[in-house]
């Protein structure tokens, strides 16, 4: 690597441009109004520790991240969504700079730590998680980091200790992110690959700070469930069943479903599957162990994660992190070699990749006006510098692409992957419209006019009730219901639940006032969801 090249702070700088620009731009989905619910009543109604969610027992999940979010949030303001998704964005420029000092440490080769690092920045799920309030991101942080110390405590001289206790806290907040997920599907995988690789040298001089590892990250990770269950023991049991069964009834999916893993690095797609490919890279790579550490630590935890019945595209995130390290082999190999193959076999593929990119950037400009042109009112500057910014880097790749000069084509990705991020997010809500649109939280004028309380119900759309700003009350609960005790009430009603809302009141005067619907697609077409709208209807006794 050049000397003038920092690489921290490129990965700050790319970081910043792919996580933190326009944190508002995107509409909150239904994982992050879960936990910003939550910390929306952990503020008004200080439900720290026997959390909540519209007002019921909400202990599926552990709290800390929904506890930063509480805490950005009463900082600079609980409805602001960027100070609510700012904390998961400093989890992913975290997770960015640790995978990096991890790399630099196991293989001693800034070129190929930054490379991974980078590539790790810009997959498409740790955008994705990068960018959302969400788990996720935070509980493989927290592991990533566990795993940087417990690799220094296996191989450090001196200072074992400390890095048994640093390792054992960082287990104990990614349990405290997401329950053992990380431990299964990041932590456990690494470990055997590790043992693998290189075997667990000198373990007998470390046995005691593995035990004070062991005990004290279980400590940390298990003191909140504890706390529950000694104040509302019945509510966790039923709870911890209910998501239990989820995990062999809920989502099921065949063993084969994550067969296409390497897709969901998104621009690296081609790349990261050719990096698995052990038989032609091998004898390649500069450091053939640490090739096989990433390989094995990618490959085992797909089969983990394949063995659980329930199956996401999300669960997958854990796997980017070493596939984006196996990946950097690979890159590294075409930076020293490319300009020297004749073979197309191992050239065509690098070609493929990286000319769809550039074309995309020199296609841009076409293409997004002949979509976007009847709505870009208010938004034309937008579109300018972002067509400019495509094609430029477009025009650069492709020069450079067939140059052979792979490094700068490498660069280029990384920073179409920024423009579009910095100059593009503000356009994204142009691509859906809904034009009959209307947020739930526009109710409560209707509210105050007539001095009415609003019901929902039955099932909550939990989108809805973070709009609606506060806990919207349920009628019908569990096979239960409860009348509201006024002579008049609003009650808002799903599709599914219309018939029965009817059979509920029909001693009463239903009256229809209007529909809130929350769907960003248009209705008719396959993406709005009958779950995002409700009909608002005046009951009178």
């Amino acid at each position: 690597m050049r000397k003038s090249v920092r690489p921290i702070l490129l990965i700050v700088l790319a970081c910043i441009a792919i996580f933190f620009v326009h944190l508002d731009a995107l509409y909150i989905n239904i994982m992050e109004a879960r936990n910003f619910i939550s910390a929306r009543e952990m503020l008004n109604e200080q439900h720290w520790l026997l959390t909540t969610l519209n007002g019921q027992a909400r202990y599926q999940k552990p709290p800390l991240p929904t506890w930063l979010v509480a805490i950005s949030g009463a900082l600079f303001g609980i409805k602001n969504i960027i100070a609510l998704r700012f904390p998961a964005a400093i989890m992913a420029l975290v997770l960015a700079i640790t995978t990096y000092k991890f790399s630099l440490k196991v293989t001693a080769n800034k070129t190929l730590a930054l490379t991974g690092s980078l590539v790790l920045t810009t997959s498409f799920l740790i955008v994705f998680a990068g960018r959302n309030g969400q788990w996720d991101i935070f509980t493989h942080t927290f592991m990533m980091l566990c795993i940087y110390q417990l690799y220094l405590l296996f191989t450090a001289k001196k200072g074992s200790y400390q890095h048994a206790i640093l390792a054992a806290l960082f287990l104990g907040l990614s349990c405290m992110s997401k329950g053992p997920v990380s431990v299964y599907t990041l932590l456990l995988p690494f470990l055997i690959a590790y043992g693998i690789v290189y075997s667990f040298k000198n373990l007998k001089q470390r046995i005691l700070p593995t035990v004070i590892f062991i005990i004290l990250g279980t400590t940390i990770a298990s003191w909140w469930y504890l706390y529950v269950y000694l104040n509302d023991p019945a509510e966790l049991v039923a709870i911890t069943g209910r998501e239990t069964a989820n995990w062999t009834n809920y989502n099921i999916r065949p063993i084969y479903y994550y067969w296409s893993f390497f897709s969901q690095s998104g621009v690296w797609t081609m790349l990261a599957f050719i990096s698995l490919l052990y038989p032609y890279l091998k004898d390649r790579v500069s450091d053939k162990k640490g090739y096989q550490l990433t390989l094995l630590w990618t490959l085992i935890s797909v089969v983990l994660l394949s063995i659980i019945p329930e199956k996401k595209t999300r669960y997958l995130l854990p796997v980017l992190i070493p596939l984006a390290l196996n990946t950097a082999y690979y890159l590294e190999y075409l930076f020293g070699n490319f300009k020297h193959l004749k073979d197309k076999r191992e050239t065509l593929p690098v070609y493929l990749n990286f000319s769809f990119i550039g074309l995309a950037g020199i296609a841009f400009p076409m293409v997004g006006w002949f979509f976007l042109k009847d709505r870009l009112d208010g938004n034309w500057h937008w579109f300018i510098m972002l067509s400019v910014a495509l094609f430029a880097i477009g025009f650069y790749i492709l020069r450079k692409l067939f140059t052979k000069q792979i490094r700068a084509v490498f660069y280029g990705t990384i920073g179409f992957i920024a423009a579009v991020m910095c100059l593009g997010l503000p356009l994204s809500r142009l691509v859906v419209i809904n034009e009959a649109y209307k947020p739930l939280s526009q109710i409560h004028s209707w509210e105050q006019k007539h001095d009415i309380q609003v019901y929902e119900y039955s099932v909550v759309a939990i989108e809805m009730v973070w709009d609606y700003g506060q806990k919207l009350p349920v009628i019908e609960r569990n096979g239960e219901i409860t009348i509201p005790s006024a002579t008049r009430f609003g009650v808002l009603v799903s599709e599914e639940q219309r018939t029965n809302f009817l059979n509920t009141f029909k001693n009463y005067t239903v009256e229809k006032v209007t529909r809130y619907d929350m769907n960003t697609a248009k209705l008719g077409t396959k993406s709005h969801r009958t779950r995002l709208w409700r009909d608002l209807y005046l009951v009178t006794k």
